[in-house]
């Protein structure tokens, strides 16, 4: 293009659109790549969007919480107390079902069990559903189930083990003692996971109360190992107002008896070696003999009578 030196007006003009060209140019640039790269944001925010809102619904879906134990033990009579413990439950229902018999014992706070020794009930401040079992019995024994209404379902198992006690007393189910001599009566708790508070003793249909009886005391019961505990009745000096049968009632377990005999220097048949006839077959023939050679000592003087030649 030609510009002549008298056009100074032509001149402007064409600077002008020399700038409005290049400063479109520029424009196009700028903006282009500017939303290339909001184009490339979108995509990164999106993504990471996409993942968080997976997180989140992997974080809702309900889980059992691994500190929720797997066995319980209970003690004959006392309660038990199984517990479920369930994080992000939402609205989902929780049911407990007994395995033994596939029994639904309850859904949620509802029990759907004819034995009122069962219930559940929710503790919100630790996500934990609790089955209730009242005065244990050796049947209850066994695993639990508790369930989550998810699809397909989740399930937390719980053993329950039922822990019987034993009571005795050491010797056996009679004790003889001579007149005068002192004896002590143990009474023993084992294998019990709470020991009972109390023992009571009985003499006959009465109860044995502490410092009724002139030199008679009654020691507490104590534990004399892991598993043991003792009680014990004691009498100084034993006379015949104290024979007759004796109970050692432990709270909350069973009794067990002793009958004690009192002797008067002798001894009693069960303690006299060889006392029975069956273990003494030789005197017990002589004797028989004896007997058949008496039965003819009446025909003897028949024989020898003079008036009967």
């Amino acid at each position: 293009m030609k510009l002549s030196g008298d056009s100074p007006w032509s001149v402007k003009v064409f600077l002008l659109l020399v700038l409005l060209h290049l400063s479109g140019a520029l424009a196009y640039s700028y903006w282009g790549q500017h939303r290339g790269g909001m184009k490339h944001s979108g995509r990164r925010n999106l993504g990471r969007h996409r993942r968080k809102d997976a997180h989140l619904a992997a974080a809702e879906v309900p889980y059992f919480d691994p500190t929720s134990p797997t066995q319980i033990k209970a003690q004959l009579g006392s309660n038990a107390y199984l517990p479920c413990k369930i994080k992000n439950l939402g609205n989902k229902s929780v049911s407990w079902v007994r395995n033994r018999d596939a029994h639904i014992l309850s859904v949620d706070r509802y029990t759907f069990i004819n034995d009122a020794r069962f219930a559940a009930w929710h503790e919100a401040v630790t996500n934990t559903w609790t089955l209730q079992v009242k005065f244990v019995e050796e049947l209850d024994a066994g695993r639990y189930e508790c369930q989550v209404s998810t699809e397909p379902k989740m399930s937390h198992f719980v053993q329950l083990i039922v822990v019987s006690p034993r009571v005795n007393i050491p010797g056996g189910s009679e004790l003889h003692v001579r007149s005068g001599s002192p004896v002590t009566i143990k009474c023993v708790v084992s294998h019990a996971l709470h020991p009972p508070n109390y023992v009571f003793w009985y003499h006959e249909n009465a109860r044995v109360l502490q410092n009724s009886w002139t030199g008679v005391e009654q020691t507490p019961l104590r534990r004399v190992s892991e598993e043991s505990s003792v009680a014990a009745l004691t009498i100084t000096s034993v006379s015949h107002a104290h024979t007759g049968n004796y109970t050692c009632a432990p709270a909350a377990l069973k009794s067990v008896s002793v009958t004690l005999h009192v002797l008067n220097g002798e001894r009693p048949a069960a303690m006299q070696h060889g006392s029975n006839p069956a273990s003494r077959p030789h005197l017990s023939i002589f004797i028989s003999s004896i007997s058949v050679h008496l039965s003819y000592l009446p025909v003897l003087p028949l024989l020898y009578d003079p008036l009967h030649r």
